[in-house]
């Protein structure tokens, strides 16, 4: 039972990115990316992984020297700090991943610019643990990670009629297969590839979340609602 407990308890910030304080969902952040890149699944999931890996990374950073760096230039360092690990993965796209970095674009050296990462890391990483850090990284980036490649998969199937289209340009040439196709004759809707269906897009995953968040609050306060005890007086 105690194994169990830590590992609920492990697993909570986790969630707590995912879902209570997704960072694209409920705090809005980082919508310049989240928006102009996930017209595709692969594009999302490639800007995904690669701003989860700095996330992560410049959180374990920023808690390791948070200690040694004065208040007055924090900021600047961890910009640096941010700057450097944008600069690797930029590096290692290039290096592995070259299609996909031109089709990225400035959307991988805008990652520096992103308010996800330099908020987590001043409100979080500043002042905890690297251990605690590495998890709230992990937990945000796999928020933002999730919900850009929804947008991705949703705008790739209503506006071509495919799904997981070129994802050989991240994992090879095995993964050209993976794509699938609804139909031949498939009317495609222009709409949902250029930026207002990503709007859209957003928009409806937001309403979805706050739907499911306002039965479950309600199925809550339901069950735990004192029963009312009648009282008979003879």
């Amino acid at each position: 039972m105690n194994s169990i407990s830590k590992l609920i308890a492990t697993l909570k910030p986790l969630i707590t990115g995912l879902w209570h304080k997704n960072p694209a969902l409920v705090q809005l952040l980082g919508l310049c990316p989240l928006l102009g890149i996930s017209n595709s699944c692969v594009n999302a999931l490639g800007l995904g992984i690669a701003t989860t890996f700095v996330l992560v990374l410049s959180n374990m950073l920023v808690s390791t020297f948070r200690t040694f760096v004065d208040d007055t230039i924090r900021i600047p360092v961890f910009v640096m700090l941010i700057a450097s690990l944008t600069t690797s993965i930029e590096l290692l796209m290039q290096a592995y991943v070259y299609e996909l970095y031109q089709t990225l674009g400035i959307f991988i050296p805008l990652i520096v610019t992103n308010c996800i990462i330099l908020g987590r890391a001043e409100a979080f990483a500043a002042k905890n643990s690297v251990l605690k850090s590495a998890i709230d990284g992990l937990s945000m980036g796999l928020g933002f990670a999730v919900v850009l490649v929804l947008i991705g998969i949703f705008r790739e199937l209503i506006g071509q009629g495919t799904v997981f289209n070129h994802m050989e340009l991240l994992f090879g040439s095995s993964a050209s297969n993976w794509k699938v196709i609804i139909s031949i004759n498939y009317p495609k809707f222009l709409f949902f590839i250029l930026p207002p269906g990503a709007f859209i897009t957003l928009g409806l995953l937001i309403a979805l979340k706050n739907i499911i968040d306002q039965r479950k609050k309600i199925s809550m306060q339901q069950a735990v609602k004192p029963e009312r005890i009648r009282i008979i007086m003879e």
